[in-house]
């Protein structure tokens, strides 16, 4: 159990933003904590407190609640408290007692949370490290890019996405029954293959009664944005180049 003394600076891991907080009163199992950058204060399980104890080393330059810097020379304990003692900017020798640092202080830098023992458990470490195996796993997979659709697959969907995903510029007929989701495996190879950066633009080319289906099935499945191109807006393209042209002749 870590030894808490009224006055001391300790640093919440879980709210860092709060800065430096101070020990308000201790319990025989709690310990109070006020962090004046917030203005807030938090009652801790001395057990299981999620807080750091603020020790600077030297050579480290800290801030005074009154707005000077100290270049710590040396660092001293007097009955549970910390002394620090070195030169301000104009070269004074001057100590600072750690009841004076500046609330504001954060520790941000890796450095200066890993000098100050504010150090993450290992399992965060082995969950990363976990997530980024299988990450590199899932991108070197050969289903890379056909089992993100949002839907549950038919075991033929998947067979047809993959053979066809398989092949080098693939060039297929979808000839399923209706209802067999062929818009479905027609996504899932789109997807795989702007994915895999086998493809860089799209074209879909429907009846007029399916431009809005499809739409819809490819941002809604797929999270694929697409843009609609009608005869409407293919006009008013081609007139907007025409005016262009106009005025570069004139």
């Amino acid at each position: 159990m870590q030894d808490f003394l009224p006055g001391q600076r300790w640093i919440s891991n879980a709210e860092i933003q709060m800065g430096l907080g101070t020990v308000l009163s201790c319990e025989h199992r709690t310990v109070t904590i006020v962090f004046m950058a917030t203005s807030e204060t938090r009652t801790y399980a001395k057990l299981t407190a999620p807080l750091t104890r603020v020790v600077f080393s030297l050579g480290d330059k800290i801030k005074a609640h009154d707005g000077w810097t100290l270049k710590v020379s040396q660092v001293e304990e007097q009955d549970g408290l910390i002394l620090y003692r070195g030169t301000d900017e104009e070269g004074n020798t001057r100590e600072l007692p750690e009841g004076e640092l500046d609330n504001f202080i954060k520790l941000n830098r890796p450095t200066e949370r890993l000098f100050s023992g504010q150090i993450d458990k290992n399992k965060w470490f082995e969950l990363r490290q976990q997530s980024h195996v299988h990450a590199n796993r899932q991108a070197r997979g050969e289903l890379l890019g056909l089992t993100g659709v949002r839907t549950s697959l038919i075991p033929h969907q998947l067979y047809i996405a993959n053979e066809v995903a398989n092949r080098y510029a693939p060039r297929v007929l979808l000839a399923d029954e209706v209802g067999l989701g062929k818009t479905i495996e027609a996504g899932m190879i789109i997807h795989q293959q702007l994915l895999t950066e086998r493809a860089k633009r799209v074209l879909i080319v429907v009846p007029e009664s399916l431009i809005h289906q499809w739409l819809v099935e490819m941002l809604r499945r797929f999270n694929l944005h697409f843009s609609i191109f009608d005869e409407a807006r293919c006009q008013a393209i081609a007139g907007f180049h025409s005016e262009d042209e106009a005025h570069l002749d004139a």
